[in-house]
């Protein structure tokens, strides 16, 4: 790296546009080591919080700091921040290596970096077509590389995943990763729930400006009230209303389920309950008092997905807000309630 890595703070960081406050008093910390991402709904204030912290606007208060620096105050910023924040900003004219090149020339990085960058991304075989001609997820390659010309040790990448293939998701989720262990910090946002749970350590997520929680992945989706457990029982009509009878939720297994291949014998052949509101041990006992048979009994977390829809229900900008907002954080976590002020994205 060509400078050390730097922890990210935001204090109170606020941001309005007109009357419209698009991060409201938001506090938060970006550890080097892990790959930390950044969640929130539409309008939620992610895209502007990564512009303040690369100095791209200004706040109305508080501070964002990289290293305890601002981006302003840095010697030589692309060594310690690389950020990729809007991947089509570039002329469509370049090629791919000379748009690098030109960023290479303006920082006093030697032309090489061009070269590696491009490998870095496996853009290499089309280093010199016109960008203007570039598919999306050959643009978003080239915005990383660019983010990646200094050798920083701060990476702020806001959907990165944008236009990749699988391959491409797969490829960056391990660039990512692989950047954490190298020791950088790495902040990503993404709507992309199933690769948030693969690939982030930490979660940071906001709504309507306002943090909602901070903690690690795993704590965020233990701490969620969504939980179920799934049971398979032959006597499914009879184990159904003594659950109810006894306070819990019960609902059919979806048929088309995850795992679900629709061709079922033997025990996996009985019919499966979702059952909410109620742990396991609770149902055991129903099952028993009433001698049933059970040929399965599996509690079950809620997916990322569902922590998130729950966390963050009421803080969505556009949409169906019928849901309940989480009713549990994550132990230790940093929270404020969201409030009724709109936001930017």
């Amino acid at each position: 790296m060509a400078e050390g890595p730097g922890l990210i703070e935001a204090h109170e960081l606020t941001k309005r546009f007109g009357d419209t406050v698009a991060v409201d008093h938001l506090s938060f910390t970006v550890e080097p080591g892990r790959v930390t991402g950044f969640l929130g709904p539409n309008g939620a204030g992610k895209s502007t919080t990564m512009r303040l912290i690369c100095g791209l606007d200004r706040p109305a208060s508080g501070t964002a700091t990289i290293g305890g620096l601002t981006y302003h105050q840095l010697a030589r910023p692309l060594s310690a921040v690389g950020a990729l924040l809007e991947a089509r900003a570039l002329h469509p004219g370049r090629s791919a290596r000379n748009h690098l090149l030109f960023l290479a020339e303006t920082q006093g990085f030697p032309a090489r970096r061009a070269d590696e960058v491009l490998d870095l991304v496996g853009l290499r075989p089309v280093a010199r077509k016109r960008v203007g001609g570039f598919s999306l997820g050959m643009t978003q390659r080239l915005g990383i590389a660019a983010a990646m010309l200094g050798d920083p040790g701060v990476l702020l990448l806001d959907e990165p995943g944008n236009g990749l293939d699988p391959e491409g998701i797969r490829w960056i989720r391990t660039l990512m990763q692989q950047l954490a262990r190298d020791g950088r910090t790495v902040l990503v946002s993404s709507h992309l729930m199933s690769e948030m749970a693969v690939t982030a350590d930490h979660l940071i997520v906001i709504g309507r400006g306002k943090l909602i929680a901070a903690s690690s992945t795993a704590e965020f989706i233990q701490r969620s009230s969504e939980r179920s457990v799934l049971v398979r029982t032959p006597d499914a009509a009879r184990l159904s209303e003594l659950i109810v009878a006894a306070g819990g939720e019960v609902r059919p297994e979806e048929t088309d389920a995850p795992g679900s291949n629709g061709q079922q014998d033997g025990a996996d052949a009985a019919p499966g309950l979702i059952v909410t509101g109620m742990p396991a041990p609770r149902i055991g006992e129903l099952a028993a008092s009433a001698s049933l048979v059970l040929y399965e009994l599996t509690p079950r977390l809620a997916s990322l997905e569902e922590a998130f829809m729950e966390l963050t229900a009421d803080s969505v900008e556009y949409g169906d807000r019928t849901s309940t907002a989480a009713r549990a954080l994550p132990a230790g976590a940093e929270s404020r309630p969201a409030g009724a002020d709109r936001s930017a994205s």
